[in-house]
């Protein structure tokens, strides 16, 4: 039993460690949008959303552009365009700039939101397949920078967006 549950307590440090960065981004982003969202001592879900979506996009896009060869090769072993047409895999951390941009300064609600559920509701197919099917590959999610697993934490972060696209799209 001792076994078990000190082979358990590491499997959760190792998986704390893999994570960090990650876990790291999502709660600076977090902090971030709360106090920038805050108005007369209250905080707004919708401005909070904009903000969490224009910090997530804007950073990740800037993990990607420390080595963009580097990332759109790993995004091509499983996005569905990137392996077809290699320059979408170029492109895309630009996309993320700018919906990153376009949610920071409330360009364009709506169209920013159908842009949002297109390109990562589109994303997230690749990424479901490659996890389903147990490929262990690395996430292009942060660039080459840092050596993440695809998982299904790859999964929820992109659906994540698509879901608080689509939320923001039927609160407008």
């Amino acid at each position: 039993m001792k076994i078990e549950h000190t082979m358990m307590v590491d499997d959760i440090k190792s998986r704390l460690e893999t994570f960090k960065p990650l876990i790291l981004i999502f709660l600076f982003i977090t902090v971030v949008s709360v106090i920038s969202s805050i108005e007369g001592g209250q905080m707004d879900p919708m401005i909070w959303m904009n903000y969490f979506m224009a910090g997530f996009f804007i950073t990740f896009s800037f993990f990607k552009f420390l080595d963009l060869t580097a990332f759109t090769r790993s995004y091509s072993m499983y996005d569905l365009l990137a392996k077809r047409v290699r320059a979408y895999g170029f492109v895309y951390p630009f996309i993320e700039l700018a919906l990153g941009l376009a949610y920071l300064s409330s360009f364009e609600p709506k169209f920013t939101a159908i842009a949002t559920i297109v390109v990562m509701g589109f994303s997230s197919i690749g990424v479901i397949q490659t996890v389903l099917n147990k490929r262990k590959i690395q996430c292009a999610c942060l660039g080459p920078v840092f050596n993440l697993p695809m998982t299904t934490v790859t999964i929820i972060e992109d659906l994540l967006m698509v879901a608080m696209a689509v939320f923001m799209l039927w609160a407008m």
